[in-house]
């Protein structure tokens, strides 16, 4: 994003003339790719703050959260909460030793950007947990939602003891949790009819089963991964219907969020946001773009829970100058003033003082102004 337009206060998509600058960018990670190949309801629209999930350990199940005390305006001032501030959704696609599109990541890319991530204090959630509003932190810690599309095999593959093979993207995951501790090793795995390049139905749901178990999200990105913008309505509910039902036929939860393919909506939105098809429903909460820059937290008047922007993980050349992951984790650290920082209280939701009137009004009752 240049830099003649900053990020706003608690939004950074308010400004009206991004919209047209992110469909642009949009239908440009269509391209590439074409070449190259929430847990809760909303209610009232919008999540309260809870707890989220412990996190997982790679063989044993998860222990009970620790009680946490609660925020005060004075210790939300002293991590300099805002809670309010923008959260990173970064998106990634296959990860390859040798990248053949520009949306490809290498191993040692990832592992560097997780590392990075890591030590700037981010804390993974899924998207499920993100737009639900399942923030639950260490005080001064910042959410990162990582998004992986398309089920690819360099996601997740087991070897022949049972654990995640050398290079994908959950053995790479845990090697840097293991590094970090407070690196919470969850991501979302949107997939499509072969998840993580299996074939066999068994396969399959262990595969499904073994990432649910360890808190991991895999939900819907499609059956066959269509433009949906070319498709007609019936079409669009038939191959989102589709992939649901896999998903649950392999142990998979009923999703609660889903990834547009190339970011491109269908001509009537709200097909990609419920539907049935030969008995089947699908119901999102959340509805996550293709690019490109952070996402509005789910606390803000301002969030749209079924337009919510990702930014590419990439360098900072050609179109990813102003608008891919080094940039924005580069433009975060600048201003963290504009992230989002935790108060280490989830059932309060902390905040500057000039961010008051910004937050839900019903999250009026659990909020701290300093």
């Amino acid at each position: 994003m240049p830099t003649s337009r900053p990020i706003q206060e608690n939004t950074v998509r308010s400004t009206p003339g991004l919209t047209t600058v992110i469909g642009i960018v949009n239908v440009g990670v269509m391209i590439v790719a074409v070449v190259a190949l929430l847990v809760l309801p909303f209610g009232g629209g919008s999540p309260e703050p809870r707890r989220a999930a412990p996190s997982p350990s790679a063989s044993a199940a998860p222990a009970s959260p620790a009680p946490v005390a609660a925020a005060t305006v004075e210790s939300a001032r002293k991590v300099k909460a805002n809670e309010l501030g923008a959260i990173p959704v970064i998106m990634y696609h296959r990860i390859l030793k040798k990248r053949r599109a520009s949306i490809d990541r290498t191993p040692a890319q990832l592992r560097k950007e997780l590392e990075r991530l890591a030590a700037d204090g981010y804390v993974p959630i899924t998207a499920a947990e993100f737009a639900a509003g399942l923030i639950d932190l260490p005080a001064g810690a910042h959410p990162v939602v990582l998004t992986f599309d398309d089920g690819h095999p360099s996601h997740f593959a087991l070897d022949s003891s049972g654990t995640p093979k050398k290079d994908t993207v959950v053995r790479i995951i845990y090697d840097v949790a293991a590094r970090h501790p407070g690196f919470r090793p969850v991501a979302t795995f949107w997939v499509n009819d072969h998840p993580f390049g299996l074939v066999s139905h068994d396969r399959q749901a262990a595969a499904v089963r073994w990432l649910v178990d360890r808190g991991f999200e895999v939900a819907n990105h499609t059956f066959g991964h269509p433009d949906l913008h070319r498709l007609s309505g019936k079409k669009v509910t038939e191959v989102i219907a589709r992939e649901e039902r896999l998903l649950t036929g392999l142990g998979a939860p009923a999703s609660s969020t889903f990834a547009l393919p190339y970011g491109s909506n269908p001509k009537k939105r709200a097909t990609a946001r419920s539907g049935k098809w030969k008995g089947t429903s699908f119901h999102f909460q959340a509805v996550f773009l293709a690019g490109a820059e952070p996402a509005i937290s789910p606390y803000a008047k301002a969030y749209d829970r079924y337009d919510i922007p990702r930014i590419q993980s990439n360098g900072k050349k050609g179109e990813c100058r102003k608008w891919c992951s080094e940039y924005w984790l580069g433009w975060l650290d600048k201003h963290p003033d504009r992230r989002y920082t935790s108060d280490g209280d989830p059932t309060h939701v902390s905040m500057p003082r000039r961010l008051g009137s910004k937050i839900l009004a019903k999250l009026d009752r659990v909020k701290i102004v300093y």
